[in-house]
């Protein structure tokens, strides 16, 4: 009797949150009879045999009449998903002696198959691009959907396969038709639902937004309905300069894990705009779930995140957010995983001043009494407020305005101003994985944000007569520092910080 027992490895890989980890499939051909998986896999992993074994079928192999053990290692990470199918029909394939592949350590491979065979899309190509690169692949198999954002990474030949025919040609060497492997898309051309130039007025909240655009600093917008709130924070985008390579390697690396990435067209690069609505849930704002999916704030990722109806949010979900804001990343525990997630956004938000939204105004309609407005306002709390750099209180426009008023300058000719004060920062935090002045930490901030003498001497009357606190009196250095780059200043000026304090509205 034979007891020769045939081991061959293939290999694939695991996305816990960003981190990813190569996966290494072991196949074992022995004596006797069964088909077992080991190596904690979930449901989906485990129906994968019954998928895997009918495309083989199908495609004119067999499925060996003895003991077959397929181990995923590392045993002790759980593997989710049905990424791994197509690297185990590799492996059984190879172990079985049907085919030979004689550089298959050079491969990693991706994909769900379907009963006949065919490759089914997958989600975070992209950061597995990356690890395989990093590790030393030199080729990566992948459904035809995934080759152009995986094609982004450098160092390594992705391959686009729509069957599992096509995918053993290619790890036997043989060519495979060009057409299974598909070109990106061209870019298409940017357009923006609002520009500048259609807002009538408001030119006190326009010069903050391009100060917050240009810094990427937190702003609140607080206004009777009507306004314009909701029109100015929807403009922003048109005046957010494009995304550095790097910045858009990052945020399409979250997209492409939460499957949300349009894998046609390659790496992200408009900044993402986020705007939830009041009643999302705390795993949806933060991250989390069964399989540790980003959320809201993390895919606001060098991006916007817009919160309207601001005290309609649930408090405790709004200070959830004060950790993210300060340290751009948040961190998610569960029992069966624990993940880190960027998230270093802008935040943006609009609120009414009262509940019926008219306290303040000039013509009285204020139906609320001193203690509503107060329940109102204590919505957010203090340390919240504390955070956001510039508050404003943005009035109606007059009708004269509205009706015979010209129209102000395009968010393009803003554009290239905010993009100048970028490329500023960009060269001033060259290295330090920051790129706007509103990320300095406190010991950069005393570095780059030095006023001169009449700027320090206007400063510490500010501090005396407003008792701002520590965090306030940064805030305020690093919005200066942002009016300075946009002036192409050298230096902070009191002029910058007088501007500065102007945006430091409080109710």
């Amino acid at each position: 009797m034979n007891y020769d027992t045939t081991i061959c490895r293939v290999y694939s890989a695991a996305c816990v949150g960003l981190e990813v980890v190569k996966i290494t499939v072991e196949v074992s051909v022995a004596p006797g009879i069964g088909i077992h998986m080991v190596g904690l896999p979930d449901v989906a992993v485990k129906e994968s045999l019954l998928r895997v074994s009918t495309a083989l079928l199908k495609c004119g192999y067999r499925i060996p009449g003895r003991k077959i053990v397929i181990n995923l290692a590392p045993a002790g990470l759980r593997k989710e998903g049905a990424r791994f199918d197509a690297a185990i029909a590799a492996a059984i394939l190879m172990a079985s002696g049907q085919v030979a592949f004689p550089d298959s350590d050079r491969f990693l491979i991706l994909g769900e198959l379907a009963l006949d065979g065919s490759f089914r899309d997958i989600t975070a190509a992209l950061p597995i691009a990356v690890k395989a690169a990093g590790d030393g692949f030199t080729h990566l198999i992948c459904p035809p959907a995934s080759v152009a954002e995986a094609s982004c990474v450098e160092g390594i030949k992705v391959i686009g396969v729509s069957t599992l025919e096509q995918m053993v040609n290619v790890m036997k060497g043989e060519p495979i038709q060009r057409s299974s492997i598909p070109h990106p898309r061209n870019k298409k051309e940017e357009k923006y639902t609002t520009d500048f130039s259609q807002i009538r007025g408001q030119a006190f909240a326009k010069r903050g937004m391009e100060i917050a655009a240009a810094g990427g600093h937190n702003i609140l917008l607080v206004g009777p309905p009507g306004s314009g709130k909701s029109m100015l924070a929807g403009a922003l985008p048109s005046i957010l300069p494009p995304m550095s390579r790097e910045e858009a390697l990052e945020t399409s690396k979250i997209y492409s894990v939460a499957g949300l990435s349009d894998p046609s067209e390659g790496l992200m690069t408009r900044r993402p705009f986020r705007a939830p609505h009041q009643s999302l849930s705390t795993a949806a704002m933060v991250g989390g779930g069964v399989s540790a999916m980003p959320g809201e704030i993390s895919l606001a990722h060098n991006g916007v995140l817009y919160l309207d109806e601001l005290p309609q949010f649930q408090t405790s979900l709004l200070d959830l957010l004060r950790q993210p804001m300060e340290e751009c990343r948040v961190s998610i525990a569960r029992v069966k995983y624990r993940v880190v997630y960027p998230a270093s956004f802008m935040l943006v938000a609009s609120m009414n001043p009262c509940p019926c939204g008219y306290a303040g105004s000039d013509d009285l309609r204020c139906s609320c009494t001193p203690g509503m407005i107060a329940r109102y306002q204590s919505r957010i709390s203090g340390p919240f407020m504390d955070r956001m750099d510039l508050s404003i209180m943005v009035k109606r426009v007059e009708s004269s305005l509205l009706v015979d008023g010209e129209h102000s300058e395009p968010s393009e000719a803003v554009r290239q101003r905010v993009t100048r004060a970028r490329e500023v920062q960009a060269r001033r935090f060259r290295g330090s994985g920051i790129y706007t002045n509103s990320r300095m930490d406190s010991s950069m901030c005393e570095e780059i944000c030095v006023p001169d003498s009449q700027g320090k001497d206007f400063l510490k009357r500010l501090i005396d007569r407003y008792s701002l606190s520590a965090r306030g009196y940064q805030r305020i250095l690093r919005v200066s520092r942002t009016i300075a780059d946009l002036e192409g200043a050298e230096q902070i000026g009191s002029a910058h910080i007088a501007e500065a304090a102007q945006f430091r509205f409080r109710f």
